[in-house]
């Protein structure tokens, strides 16, 4: 099968430290290529890949402070639609952009749908041609149909197993009102537990006025992004990963992530996370700060060998890459 994968620009594939959808397509196409698929992936320039790769952009455009975004996103999306005809399936992971031509995409257009940044995009998903994927039954408009759900991979080989913890706990991902990282600092601080914060700084009001006064360097460490080398050993040494999110997740990789190492979740009950989070056997799922800071030494508690075995079972690469290809093989039908 003649596949081309559009990859997001904002970071390289596969990222070196932060970019989730990034990663999610790197995982995706080196998955296909390894079944003996002719794919292509759309990319950055400094991308790393088993799979012919195209690029406009010489390196992501968060990376590079003098790059436009748009321009080169856009620029990014025209360099694909000129080369669709050569592919069976153009698999876009950017956001709505590449839906503002469906029209003209040459061949099939899947879009894993990774999340929306708001309401005023919906119409440019409601007015295009495209088969969508969400990537949780949770994360879907009621407005738009949906061929599938494929909840992301990841890669075991990664993530390695950790037996024996630390009694710290982490929290993994973007610094933001969202990811409720003032709140799993109050969590940690009531259950007298170390709190190990890892993640880009998206906002920094927030982070100057309720996260950086509390880290000292002892009871509240601060890593800043963490790289796909340190990930494994952050996330395995951690006794309980918290993720207080204040806003509905798609998904939550970081989740996945630190359930392939062993580690069980603490998460609010928003989003993805009841579906993601299998209760009592590789975390909890609760209602508020209060029930987090009870469920913290449950989750302590957890067979650790069973939260990698149920996160092996149910997010392996393996599982996602043939659940995208029953996707292809439907459209072209």
């Amino acid at each position: 099968m003649k596949i081309a994968v559009l990859a997001p620009i904002a970071w390289r594939t596969p990222p070196r430290h932060y970019g989730p959808w990034e990663r999610v397509a790197g995982l995706l196409t080196e998955g296909l290529v390894a079944r003996g698929h002719d794919v292509t992936l759309f990319a950055t320039a400094d991308s790393v890949t088993g799979a012919t790769l195209e690029a406009v952009a010489p390196v992501g455009y968060e990376e590079d402070p003098t790059m436009d975004g748009r321009v080169w996103e856009a620029m990014h999306v025209a360099h694909a639609l000129d080369l669709s005809a050569g592919f069976e399936i153009v698999h876009s992971h950017l956001d709505w952009l590449p839906l503002a031509f469906a029209r003209s995409w040459r061949a099939p257009l899947v879009t894993t749908i990774h999340g929306f940044s708001g309401s005023r995009i919906l119409p440019a998903y409601e007015a295009a041609r495209s088969h969508y994927v969400s990537i949780s039954d949770a994360d879907r408009a009621p407005q738009l149909e949906y061929v599938a759900t494929v909840r992301h991979g990841i890669d075991l080989t990664e993530l390695e197993f950790s037996a024996a913890p630390t009694s710290d706990l982490v929290v993994f991902g973007r610094i933001h009102p969202d990811k409720g990282t003032a709140d799993a600092i109050e969590i940690a601080a009531r259950v007298g537990r170390r709190l190990i914060i890892c993640g880009i700084v998206q906002d920094a009001a927030y982070f100057a006025d309720r996260v950086a006064p509390h880290i000292d360097g002892d009871r509240v460490v601060f890593l800043g992004s963490v790289g796909p080398a340190e990930r494994s050993r952050v996330l395995g040494s951690a006794a309980v990963l918290l993720h207080p999110i204040h806003f509905d997740e798609p998904f939550g990789l970081s989740v996945v992530e630190a359930m392939a190492t062993g580690t069980p979740v603490v998460a609010y009950r928003r989003g993805s996370m009841p579906d993601v989070v299998d209760e009592g056997v590789t975390g909890f799922a609760v209602d508020d700060l209060d029930a987090a800071v009870t469920a913290v030494e449950q989750a302590v508690r957890l067979d650790r060998a069973a939260v990698r075995a149920t996160a092996s079972r149910r997010f392996g690469v393996e599982r996602m890459v043939e659940d995208y290809l029953a996707v292809y093989r439907r459209i072209l039908g």
